[in-house]
């Protein structure tokens, strides 16, 4: 397993994924002009965590948009953290979305429905986001 380390673009995500801290942090747009290809390391790094000794995970979620291509990639990464929290580790996946921001906060809502995964949601400021 790699850290993973992306810096954000008008049309990518930060991504930072530790997997010896057990963490992941998405924050920002994602629209990316080949999803898939974008999201790839995080699906293995995920893959590869959930068969190593790391025991706890948390997952820090804060995008302000994503097109329709990455939402089919966070529902794929979704299932890989529900496949971690199945093989009895602990998940952490925490949601952030903007003030008043109710269509971002429903997306959340509906993969934690989907899959049926806990959430923790956060209304943030927009600055912060």
């Amino acid at each position: 397993m790699e850290k993973v380390i992306i810096e954000p673009t008008r049309t990518t995500p930060l991504i930072n994924f530790d997997p010896d801290e057990g963490i992941l942090e998405m924050k920002g747009r994602s629209s990316p002009e080949n999803s898939i290809q974008f999201y790839q390391r995080v699906l293995d790094n995920l893959d590869e965590f959930a068969e190593s000794d790391g025991q706890a995970f948390t997952a820090n979620i804060a995008f302000e948009y994503f097109n329709t291509s990455s939402s089919k990639c966070l529902f794929d990464i979704f299932k890989r953290l529900s496949k971690i929290e199945n093989a009895g580790k602990t998940i952490t996946i925490n949601w952030y979305y903007e003030e008043g921001d109710d269509d971002m906060m429903e997306a959340g809502e509906d993969y934690s429905d989907l899959l049926d995964l806990d959430f923790n949601f956060f209304e943030i400021e927009e600055d912060d986001l």
